[in-house]
């Protein structure tokens, strides 16, 4: 039988620990630290002598108690533990405070207080209040997989049986965008570094330094983090090609990651820096982001929408007439934000970045290990996108489908159309050979398409035959009827030999 007691030098202390007497599966009396809260222990001493007694009968393997006793302590223990193991993985401390932050609220508003309360039907239904309140379906798939992540470091680390959120599935984020980024095209990148160059102060950032952190975002895809913990001794201008590197420490990968650097960028580079008097080479040379020392935050969004506001206004002061302008006012052209909710802010420019290398023409696999992502579809996905243009010139190169099936072979699937001269040569010689039909033609005819149908197997184009006569009967009506007959005669002829 299960007792629970308190230790002699505890048992005047209100918040003293209750401790748990009781008979493990092998008849062993053991000790068991239970918690502060009488009623508490109480139910554990009961789960412990149950525990034991199925083992005992071989209803259960031994090795549970442990599990028991970590499935009734209160939560803030686990999370507590559950800090210390993201405090050692290489992650940064804004992650870390983040997903303890996103745990807290959920544990809190959910009401749980140890392991056994957790279930998925209260995860869903916060999940579900948190998107009613308007957070989007992107911030309620962060708080899912967070809580997740939690569940799983409590199995693996032998703390809890099984995962109850194992079933929940992340919404589709596609329907419910918030802040989707846009890439900038080539002149409207051109214009942004031209507004920047000849603007005032943003965020104690000068002109041409805007400018050239704009070069570099838009050249190697750094993010903000990336470039905010840049110094001159990052670069390697005279290696070649010349790179620039970020240490692992303010990586998102947490991997020294080296980008390599184009002719035309390190030569713009280098005439910014020579206009940098005194510059120590681990002097920050863009100070925006705190995660390192020295650094601060600027709003490089802000930097983004006035240079673009400036660089938009020049361009609609250049139209030639009221109809033009009224025209480019009603463009997206240079627009922080567009019609279609998309924004030009500064991560854009990784955007830019990874557009432009899927405009080259460069195989999926190099942009992504340039964009420095674990997974293609995210590379593809999300980073590179298509404008207009792009989309109209990939439909004009597709086959003219009224051309690619009146070509006898040169119209099986895959091969490409024939150009216009040819095709005209094409349909002319069909009509003269369709005119010029002789009987004996139609014999030879007959003998062909016998010969392909004995095959009994259709060919690569899914017909019987590949003869136009009798592909395309529509456009022949009077070489179909002289065949008919023909046959119909050639039958009788044959059939009165027979009989005679």
């Amino acid at each position: 039988m299960a007792s629970i007691y308190k230790r002699k030098q505890d048992q005047h202390k209100k918040r003293a620990f209750w401790y748990i007497g009781y008979t493990d599966h092998t008849g062993k009396r053991k000790t068991r630290k239970g918690f502060t809260d009488k009623a508490e222990t109480e139910r554990l001493a009961v789960q412990l002598e149950k525990e034991a007694k199925l083992i005992a009968e071989g209803v259960k393997q031994p090795g549970q108690e442990k599990i028991i006793h970590y499935q009734n302590l209160p939560l803030d223990h686990h999370l507590s533990d559950f800090e210390k193991h993201l405090q050692s993985k290489e992650i940064t401390v804004k992650q870390v405070r983040g997903t303890l932050v996103r745990l807290q609220r959920m544990i809190k508003d959910c009401g749980f207080k140890t392991l056994l309360e957790i279930s998925a039907g209260k995860i869903e239904a916060f999940l579900s209040e948190l998107r009613s309140s308007g957070r989007s379906r992107q911030t309620s798939n962060h708080y899912l997989k967070t809580f997740k992540q939690f569940m799983n470091w409590l199995v693996q680390n032998k703390r809890s049986t099984e995962n109850p959120l194992q079933n929940l599935k992340q919404l589709n984020v596609q329907t419910d965008r918030r802040h989707d980024r846009r890439a900038l095209c080539q002149e409207e990148f051109e214009r942004l570094i031209k507004a920047a160059e000849t603007g005032p102060n943003v965020e104690s950032f000068s002109g041409s330094d805007r400018a050239m952190l704009y070069i570099l975002a838009a050249s190697t895809g750094y993010r903000k983090s990336e470039l905010g913990s840049l110094t001159f001794n990052s670069f390697s201008l005279e290696n070649s090609p010349a790179t620039v590197s970020v240490h692992a420490a303010y990586s998102k990968r947490r991997k020294e990651e080296a980008q390599i650097l184009s002719s035309e960028v390190v030569e713009r580079f280098k005439e910014w820096l020579a206009t940098k008097q005194g510059l120590k080479s681990d002097t920050l040379l863009f100070p925006i982001s705190k995660n390192k020392l020295g650094g601060k935050d600027r709003k490089t969004s802000k930097m983004m929408q006035r240079d673009l506001a400036a660089a938009r206004k020049t361009w609609l002061n250049e139209s030639i007439s009221p109809e033009e302008r009224k025209a480019r006012e009603q463009s997206d052209f240079l627009k922080y934000q567009d019609a279609q909710g998309r924004f030009a802010d500064f991560h854009a420019n990784r955007h830019t970045f990874i557009t432009n290398l899927s405009k080259a023409g460069i195989s999926p696999k190099t942009a992504q290990l340039l964009a420095r992502h674990s997974d293609v579809r995210l590379t593809l996905g999300v980073y590179a996108h298509a404008d207009l243009e792009e989309k109209t010139a990939a439909i004009e190169q597709l086959p003219r489908l009224w051309e690619c099936s009146g070509s006898g072979k040169s119209a099986q699937y895959g091969q490409n159309r024939q150009s216009s001269s040819q095709a005209s040569e094409l349909e002319e010689r069909e009509q003269t050979e369709g005119e010029n039909l002789q009987p004996s033609m139609n014999s030879e005819l007959s003998t062909t398409c016998q010969h392909t149908s004995a095959k009994k197997k259709s060919t690569s184009s899914r017909i019987r035959t590949y003869d136009l006569r009798f592909r395309r009967p529509l456009l022949y009506p009077n070489m179909l009827s002289s065949l008919l007959t023909f046959i119909f005669v050639s039958s009788s002829w044959r059939h009165a030999f027979i009989f005679a």
